[in-house]
């Protein structure tokens, strides 16, 4: 007998209690940078170091980060289904954790690709310098989705949200389009589990079960439901 499959859209929420902070930080500001000014396509050709620079910062803090308890019971559901993780992080705390199934939707910050052929992806752990091309003669970026930028991996994702048996959505405020749509993919008759410390405007739709609490707490109540 096939297992059922549970698909989880996870955001910045889940990723904040292993200490990464969000870009929608009470002040706005992004590790004290503004958006536009290092995620935007505009911001890497008027200033590539200060990109580079912020998105080095932010690779060393992935790299000393761990995965939290949310992590941990999103690879322990593998056990008894069979978990895709569509995530709007760019992370790697998921592989780390033991989900062996993880979709980016925005990039990774332990990859870089050229800016001519998008297919061109190097893995990086260390800084990134202003310059550096690749062997087609790109530039190489990091690869992270950028805001204003399509977001190649939605279709997919999407197509992987029609197919859920049970939906998770963790540490998502839904703000962020057009990863906030997938949850419209999920079949009506789906048990939707939402877990947030802020539970985001998904009332309408059917076969909600609302968790209001952080990743890690709330996380140990689906593993109860779930798995037992």
């Amino acid at each position: 007998m096939s297992k059922q499959h549970i698909v989880v859209l996870t955001g910045a929420g889940i990723s904040a209690e292993s200490g990464l902070r969000t870009f929608r930080d009470s002040d706005g500001l992004w590790e004290g940078y503004a958006i536009e000014d290092v995620a935007t396509p505009r911001a890497w050709r008027k200033n590539p170091q200060l990109v580079l620079d912020f998105y080095n910062m932010r690779r060393r803090d992935v790299l000393n980060a761990r995965p939290n308890a949310a992590h941990l019971a999103l690879a322990q559901l593998q056990d008894q289904y069979d978990v895709t993780v569509i995530t709007q992080n760019v992370d790697d705390l998921h592989e780390r954790a033991g989900s062996s199934k993880v979709l980016h939707l925005h990039g990774s910050i332990l990859e870089m690709r050229s800016e001519r052929e998008e297919s061109r992806v190097f893995p990086i752990l260390e800084d990134m310098i202003v310059g550096a091309v690749a062997e087609d003669g790109g530039l190489l970026r990091p690869n992270i989705v950028w805001f204003e930028e399509a977001v190649p991996m939605i279709p997919r994702a999407a197509q992987i949200t029609r197919t859920a048996d049970i939906f998770i959505l963790v540490g998502t405020s839904l703000q962020v389009y057009p990863a906030a749509g997938l949850i419209d993919f999920v079949p009506d008759e789906v048990p939707k589990y939402i877990v947030d410390k802020k539970i985001p405007p998904v009332a309408a739709l059917p076969n909600m079960h609302l968790i209001e609490r952080p990743a890690t707490e709330g996380m140990q109540e689906v593993l109860k439901r779930l798995l037992a």
